[in-house]
């Protein structure tokens, strides 16, 4: 079978291998579509600090049951299924709390342990959900950045009446917007970047207002309008939009951070407890896909409209470079596999 593998940051390269077993409690996937993400590009230039090497990257994936291993329900195999990256001990304390994305043992597939940008992938059989047939295969690999939205969202509990502000019309926070407005329901959504193409893909996702803050602050904008939001979701992931999130949001209000960035930033407490702002951190997910899988086949959340590449496995290279690029043309590259 052929596998993308990073050998070591900077290095990738397409191998011939064996081909996988599934180990007991586990089944083997014939992978059809996985989806590019930027933790993949930040293990392939050795920016994430968790990725082990050599690796075979992702962890947005889709396939086929073909093989299962001891203690696997025979009739798993023809299954259409996604795979939940998250792996588990099962009994630390997180674990006990419902919380297994930060299991004290966590092991994510295509960061830890290989994944699924190969011709096959092997999963825990609980980790591969089936998919019904009203989910198209190419689309299907679209669950899993999905879930990361349903779990912050989660936290901050939306209604209809919350105004949102998000910042980052990238991938995740076109996910984000499309949750707000399509499960629950938020009336009013805006979204800050500084590139107007993402912007255009914002209101084309469901955002109400797009505000591009490169030349003008986002704060400088929403006073001009005298708006305050309830529910503010940090999407661009940059250590100074914490404090900006904060000042701008109204009192009361729930604040979401998805970041991963290991600078230090500098926040006042009085910024936060005058206002009595509610933080809220999200990683990765937990038990999401189900919940994802069902908006995704009542209509409530349209993956189409993030997909604007599909490439060949083999030519994998030119597609992250157009991922990490191409930021004005491209949203999400799906592979084929």
């Amino acid at each position: 079978m052929k596998s993308i593998v990073i050998q070591q940051p900077g290095k990738l390269v397409i191998e011939t291998r064996p081909l996988l077993q599934p180990a007991p409690g586990e089944v083997r996937i014939k992978v059809s579509y996985a989806g590019i993400c930027g933790s993949d590009v930040h293990i392939y230039h050795g920016h994430n600090p968790f990725a082990k090497y050599p690796r075979v990257i992702g962890h947005e994936f889709f396939g086929h049951i073909d093989s299962i291993g001891e203690g696997v329900d025979p009739a798993r195999i023809g299954e259409r299924v996604v795979i939940d990256p998250v792996v588990s001990c099962g009994h630390c304390y997180p674990c006990s709390v419902g919380r297994p994305n930060v299991c004290s043992e966590l092991q994510v597939i295509g960061v830890h342990r290989d994944g699924g940008f190969s011709d096959y992938a092997v999963a825990p059989a609980q980790n591969a959900y089936q998919v019904p047939d009203s989910i198209p295969d190419q689309l299907a690999s679209m669950v899993e950045p999905f879930t990361i939205a349903a779990n912050i969202t989660a936290f901050l509990k939306p209604t209809p009446t919350d105004t949102a502000l998000i910042f980052g019309a990238g991938p995740m926070g076109l996910t984000v917007i499309q949750v707000l407005k399509g499960v629950y329901g938020v009336q009013k959504v805006i979204v800050a970047d500084r590139i107007e193409e993402r912007l255009q893909m914002a209101c084309e996702n469901g955002a109400d207002w797009a505000i591009n803050n490169q030349h003008q602050s986002v704060a400088e904008q929403l006073a001009a309008e005298n708006i305050r939001p309830t529910l503010v979701i940090d999407a661009a992931c940059h250590p100074s939009i914490l404090q900006e999130a904060i000042n701008v949001a109204s009192p009361a209000a729930r604040v979401g951070m998805m970041g991963f960035s290991g600078e230090a930033c500098s926040i006042t407490q009085q910024s936060i407890t005058s206002k009595e702002i509610s933080l809220f951190s999200s990683r990765l997910n937990s038990h999401r896909f189900p919940q994802v899988i069902e908006w995704m086949s009542e209509g409530k959340i349209n993956p189409e409209k993030l997909v604007t590449h599909c490439m060949l496995g083999e030519d994998v290279e030119a597609a992250m470079t157009l991922f990490e690029k191409d930021q004005r043309a491209c949203c999400k590259v799906l592979l084929k596999f």
